[in-house]
């Protein structure tokens, strides 16, 4: 396991932030497996590479002379508006309702 890991503490944290709802086991278990996430993003790290090699996202360089051509955006209303809000768990004034995020403000 690399010296950086995820500990219970920070995943306890994570899990708090994200509102997930996880037992013991399945905490464990995820915990686990981000963790070998983590030692796998170590080992990638620690392939020595030559200094001509580009930085890349992937493996295939993606060239505007292979790239697809970006589309037009092409707005077309949905038929019935009344269908969509129809699935959300709270509207008012024909608007989604969703929580308020907690948020502090940075100075």
């Amino acid at each position: 396991m690399p010296a950086e890991t995820i500990d219970p503490a920070t995943f306890a944290h994570l899990v708090h932030l994200a509102a997930l709802e996880l037992d013991e086991a399945q905490a464990e278990y995820l915990r686990r497996e981000l963790n070998r996430q983590l030692g796998a993003i170590h080992e990638l790290e620690a392939i020595p590479l030559d200094d001509s090699v580009p930085i890349t996202s992937h493996g295939v360089p993606y060239t505007p002379e292979i790239s697809p051509p970006l589309r037009e955006d092409d707005w077309q209303p949905f038929s019935d508006a009344a269908e969509i809000l129809g699935q959300a768990p709270q509207v008012e004034e024909g608007y989604v309702v969703v929580p308020d995020i907690p948020h502090t403000t940075l100075e």
